[in-house]
């Protein structure tokens, strides 16, 4: 069976030893022998890309990888849409997932149903999270607030006047203090 573990620490002065000797060790106990490491270092969970664990997705595409190992849910991924999803695509490419501190394999009716929970609970976050919005919108609009981004108060005369003279938009955007898609917005 072709493994993969991957391993992640948040900043330079830590090390990723503790996993991987805990990945090891496990690892050899199920008899794996043909593991490859991935391994992140310096790296925030908060973040969906990464460059080992790209590379270990990449692999996991490829189908180099039949199952994913690693410590704990949190070194794979801090948002729990972002692990959802991974572990979505893992799942559909037959790819099993084995999180140690959680005690949860994706191989096992267990580990299966767990997932099912987690993706259901994510699913209902991400449902409030859109509900929680459009009730702060109308509300704001019911204040009569203005909702989204400021409006730039452009002297669109100005705007005129340097496009004549043929400064480019990108020019008379830096002129005024905005971008060139905002002056390219207010002439149209």
């Amino acid at each position: 069976m072709k493994i993969a573990t991957y391993l992640r620490v948040s900043t330079l002065d830590q090390t990723c030893e503790n996993q991987r000797l805990q990945l090891a060790e496990y690892c050899r106990s199920r008899g794996w022998t043909e593991v490859r490491e991935f391994a992140d270092t310096g790296e925030s969970g908060a973040k969906d890309r990464r460059p080992a664990l790209d590379a270990l997705m990449k692999a996991v595409r490829a189908g180099q990888v039949q199952a994913v190992v690693v410590a704990a849910f949190d070194r794979f991924g801090r948002s729990v849409r972002h692990l959802v999803l991974a572990l979505e695509e893992l799942q559909h490419l037959g790819v099993q997932f084995i999180s140690l501190r959680e005690q949860i394999d994706t191989g096992s009716p267990i580990g299966k149903a767990v997932f099912t929970i987690i993706a259901a609970i994510a699913e209902l976050e991400r449902a409030l999270i859109v509900e929680r919005v459009k009730a702060g919108l109308r509300r704001a609009a019911r204040e009569g607030k203005h909702v989204g981004r400021p409006t730039v108060g452009l002297d669109l005369l100005k705007v005129r006047a340097l496009q004549r003279e043929g400064v480019s938009l990108r020019q008379i955007g830096e002129r005024l203090g905005v971008s060139a898609r905002t002056v390219r917005r207010s002439l149209a």
